[in-house]
């Protein structure tokens, strides 16, 4: 695929910011440049040079989500925004690639595959779930469903890392289990599905490995760190006691990998991809 046939949509974002080191001659946008949730100010975009959109754009503050403005938010960007990109892709015959999450999901049954019906506990993963049916629709369409994000910016390993330096023993859920999915992963997803000419439709991408929880992660990230620190197991429902606000988080956020491997793709252990990324925060 020529570079400059992709458009990266919330090129900001922790995924955004791997697409654009993946694409650097792909055209890339984020919010200020193009509002997804305005139908009519995508329809006076220049989409003449471009094959494929990557939809790496999406309201993500799960919690935020709960409250009167982010609520609104939450369906704009991620049921309206998807929406007017496919009908942006079904006027200009262009492939949309967008991102969903295990959110769309109760998390109650172990190992999704893709075919699971929806079952969103929180409005983040409402929107979601609106979002990929809206695309599902396209007739060239790749929906990459994923968990637990890891890449540049803010996220739970970085965090882990910090309280680590300063010696504190953190409280950490043990009860949410899934695996980690690196941004280099998925980028290497989405570069496998439109440079094969995979089938289209809906297919999970997580880092392969053994499914953990958030606190045996942490346990493993202190190991790899060569630190003492302690972690105490905590219930999600005991770490948000007292919270108002809180979304409900699913349980069971283990992706069932097997569609997308059988197409060939090669997936890498998240404990290899946690060692690379640990190593590349502490040097710096």
């Amino acid at each position: 695929m020529n570079q400059e046939n992709i458009l990266i949509i919330g090129s900001n974002g922790q995924l955004g910011t791997a697409l654009k080191l993946q694409y650097p001659n792909a055209t890339n946008v984020d919010f200020k440049e193009l509002d997804i949730t305005n139908l009519e100010e995508l329809k006076k975009f220049n989409w003449s040079r471009f094959k494929i959109i990557l939809n790496a754009a999406a309201y993500t503050n799960v919690d935020g989500a709960e409250t009167e403005e982010g609520r609104v938010m939450a369906w704009k960007v991620n049921a309206i925004g998807p929406k007017n990109l496919s009908i942006i892709a079904r006027d200009n015959d262009l492939t949309l690639l967008h991102i969903s999450t295990d959110y769309v999901f109760d998390g109650k049954i172990n190992n999704h595959n893709e075919d699971e019906f929806f079952s969103p506990l929180s409005v983040y993963g409402s929107s979601k779930a609106a979002g990929d049916i809206i695309v599902s629709s396209l007739p060239k369409h790749y929906i990459l469903r994923t968990s637990w994000v890891i890449g540049e910016g803010k996220n739970f390993v970085k965090t882990m890392i910090e309280l680590g330096k300063k010696g504190i023993n953190p409280n950490v859920v043990s009860d949410q289990i899934g695996r980690l999915t690196f941004t280099n992963e998925l980028v290497r997803a989405i570069d496998f599905l439109i440079n094969t000419s995979s089938i289209f439709g809906t297919y999970n991408l997580s880092n392969s490995g053994e499914e953990k929880s958030w606190a045996d992660i942490t346990r493993r990230i202190f190991e790899y760190m060569n630190m003492t620190n302690n972690v105490i197991n905590v219930s999600t429902e005991e770490y948000y006691k007292d919270k108002e606000g809180i979304a409900p988080r699913p349980l069971k956020s283990t992706l069932n990998l097997s569609k997308i491997q059988s197409k060939g793709f090669k997936s890498r252990a998240w404990e290899e991809e946690l060692i690379d990324y640990i190593k590349k925060e502490t040097s710096s």
